[in-house]
């Protein structure tokens, strides 16, 4: 009998302790200012020109545009750009084999920063583009 009452005082102190530790935990979440959020990530695509959008600090702003293909001609992107990196850090940007084109901006500082691209054509062997070149841009607001 005296083995069985040793083998069960190991139990009981290790339960008192995780119903301490547990105690002590709960307090200093619910202490826990409400200004400290998840930062977001917001996605933005080809149908998102001319989006006013609003962030938050700490908040990641991606932008994946894709490109077509119409009657022979191609339409692909240049990367993103922030028209303002202090506001918008761009942190990642590329382009896509087919013509796409992709970037990641992070919100750095409180204020407005506009990231934009431009649509251009390239034509197969043959064939003649418009000589247009297509914006795209949303204006990001940061809080």
């Amino acid at each position: 009998m005296v083995g069985t009452k040793w083998s069960a005082v190991p139990w009981g102190v290790g339960a008192a302790l995780v119903i301490v530790v547990a105690s002590a935990a709960a307090p200093v979440a619910a202490h826990s200012p409400a200004s400290h959020r998840l930062a977001e990530r917001i996605v933005l695509m080809n149908p998102d020109n001319g989006r006013a959008v609003p962030a938050s600090l700490g908040d990641d702003i991606e932008v994946r545009l894709t490109s077509y293909r119409k009657n022979g001609l191609n339409y692909t992107w240049d990367i993103p750009q922030s028209s303002d990196s202090t506001v918008l850090q761009r942190t990642a940007g590329g382009k896509t084999p087919d013509g796409g084109a992709s970037a990641v901006f992070h919100a750095e500082h409180a204020g407005k920063a506009t990231i934009s691209a431009h649509r251009s054509c390239r034509p197969d062997p043959g064939r003649v583009c418009p000589l247009v070149v297509v914006p795209w841009k949303a204006t990001v607001t940061v809080k």
